[in-house]
């Protein structure tokens, strides 16, 4: 429960989820234009917008992480230099699918990935990095695979694109755990650089060789650039300064419920039976996974980084 201190923070935490929450609108309004060519450019739009802010309010962190990583050991900045790079090429395939399946299959596709992607991140953190994971955890996890088992029944497209957009996320948090030491604006931002870099050269590749480039298509890749990336990222980093990871974990899930509303509320969108089952089993195996969730009292120091609309706390 928040208190007089405390509510600028919740105040920031949730205004982070409510942005990412209604991130289909400028996606939407995109649809005309080309996967590639939208991500190309928020790419480049929020790599600009991060290296501004970070040379005119954030120039003594991005100067103490180069530091510090000129300083590691060689195995470390190898290690650096990999995981940085892995972040940015899981980071730009999850953007890009996400981008995809919002504006070529629908909008609850996307919204049950990210419903799904914290748990899936608890499985990769039990195989890859030993972390431990309680009965209730385990029991989220049945009811998610069953879920997924449901969604595959029907329609298998949907599956498969569902758990792209999951697993590109939840390996990026692992990454991310894995460099836990440093400051997560200075890593998303040379994740992006190395991600634009990488993405640079095949500008009509993405683009597919005929690039339509009106004020239309400037006005929403700048707003989702601006506001649907960068706001909430600092809204959130402000955030978890204070808050803690068990109030972030629950504030998350904010984003995908108000896509499901979007879709289905605004956009008119359809479903089935099975899907409809599919779904009710993610939202109950969500809250069995984030039960007993009292004892922990440590602060979030992770970051939510926002791949198009996200949910996972990176801790």
């Amino acid at each position: 429960m928040e208190t007089p201190n405390t509510k600028p923070y919740y105040a920031a935490g949730l205004a982070a989820f409510l942005i990412w929450g209604f991130i289909p609108f400028p996606l939407k309004a995109l649809a005309d234009y080309p996967s590639g060519q939208i991500l190309y450019f928020r790419v480049a739009l929020s790599v600009g917008l991060l290296l501004l802010v970070s040379l005119l309010f954030r120039r003594k962190q991005l100067l103490a992480t180069l530091t510090q990583v000129k300083n590691s050991r060689a195995r470390e900045k190898r290690l650096f230099i990999l995981y940085t790079f892995l972040g940015g090429v899981l980071l730009t395939t999850n953007w890009l699918s996400f981008i995809y399946v919002v504006n070529h299959i629908d909008i609850q596709t996307g919204s049950f990935s990210y419903l799904l992607c914290p748990i899936l991140t608890a499985v990769l953190g039990f195989l890859l990095l030993k972390e431990k994971l309680r009965v209730n955890q385990w029991l989220a996890i049945g009811l998610s695979a069953l879920s997924c088992a449901l969604i595959g029944s029907g329609e298998l497209s949907s599956l498969l694109f569902s758990l792209l957009i999951a697993l590109s996320y939840a390996f990026y948090l692992i990454t991310q755990r894995l460099m836990k030491a440093y400051d997560k604006i200075v890593l998303l931002k040379l994740q992006l650089l190395l991600a634009f870099a990488f993405i640079g050269p095949f500008y009509t590749f993405f683009t597919g060789g005929n690039a339509q480039l009106d004020a239309h298509f400037f006005v929403y890749v700048g707003l989702l650039s601006a506001v649907f990336t960068v706001l909430p990222l600092f809204l959130n980093l402000f955030a978890l300064k204070e808050l803690t990871s068990g109030t972030i974990g629950i504030l998350m899930y904010i984003n995908p419920i108000i896509n499901f509303l979007m879709a289905f509320l605004y956009f008119g969108e359809h479903t089935t039976g099975t899907k409809v089952a599919a779904y009710i089993l993610i939202f109950i195996s969500v809250i069995i996974y984030n039960l007993n969730l009292k004892g922990r009292k440590k602060r979030g120091d992770g970051l939510v980084i926002p791949p198009v609309g996200t949910t996972a706390v990176v801790k």
